[in-house]
C-alpha cells in the first residue's frame, strides 16, 4: 500500500493504516528529532510526542505537498515545543556535547561519524542564532533536503533558506578565527 493510500485510510479512522504509515516514517521522525536534540531519550520523547499530534492532525493533511515534507515541519514543531517546555533545564544542555553513544545508535551523516558529531555540536550552537537557523542546517546538512525543499518544510522563500545558511557559515568562520570551533569546509 502506498503513503496516499495509507494516508487516506488512516484519515477515514484505519488504525492498522496509521500504524503501518507510522512504521514506515518513525525513523525519518526519529532521526529528525535526534538531530534536533542530540540525546537519544529526549530524541524518543520528542518522537512519541510526533506520533501523538500526527494521529490528532493527520485529517489536516490535503495532499498539496510530499508527505515527508509536512512530516519534518511536524516533528520540527514538535521538537520547539518540547524545547520550549524544557525551559532552563534544555538551555544548560544545549552547551554541554552531546553524549558519543548516541552517535553509534542513529544513522550518520552520510555515514561520517565525525561530521555528524560537528553537526551536534554546531546545532547547539546554531540555535542560539534565533528563529529559523536551527531548522534551515538540520533540514539541508542533516537531512540532506536542497534549499528549495527545506524551503518548503519552512513555509519560507527559498532565499530565505539560503541567507539562513550563509550568515550560519559566516559566523562559524567568525567564531573559529576567534578561536571557538574547529571549522573545515567539507
Amino acid at each position: 500500500m502506498t503513503d496516499s493510500n495509507l494516508i487516506k485510510a488512516a484519515q477515514a479512522g484505519d488504525r492498522q493504516a496509521f500504524a503501518r504509515l507510522v512504521e514506515a516514517h518513525y525513523d525519518l521522525m526519529f532521526r529528525c528529532a535526534m538531530k534536533w536534540c542530540g540525546v537519544k531519550a529526549d530524541a524518543e520523547d520528542i518522537t512519541q510526542q510526533a506520533c501523538i499530534k500526527l494521529a490528532r492532525s493527520l485529517g489536516q493533511f490535503r495532499f498539496e505537498s510530499a508527505f515527508e515534507t509536512w512530516l519534518y515541519r511536524l516533528v520540527i514543531n514538535c521538537a520547539k515545543d518540547w524545547q520550549q517546555a524544557q525551559g532552563r533545564h534544555q538551555r544548560r544542555r544545549a552547551h554541554e556535547t552531546p553524549e558519543q553513544p548516541l552517535l553509534d545508535q542513529q544513522p550518520s551523516l552520510n555515514e561520517n561519524p565525525e561530521a555528524s558529531l560537528f553537526l551536534l555540536s554546531v546545532l547547539a550552537w546554531i540555535a542560539l542564532m534565533g528563529e529559523g537557523f536551527k531548522e534551515a542546517v538540520l533540514l539541508v546538512l542533516g537531512e540532506g533536503l536542497n534549499h528549495k525543499e527545506a524551503a518548503e518544510v519552512l513555509q519560507v522563500k527559498e532565499s530565505t533558506v539560503s541567507w539562513r545558511l550563509h550568515e550560519v557559515r559566516k559566523r562559524l568562520k567568525q567564531w573559529h578565527a576567534e578561536g571557538g570551533v574547529s571549522y573545515e569546509r567539507p
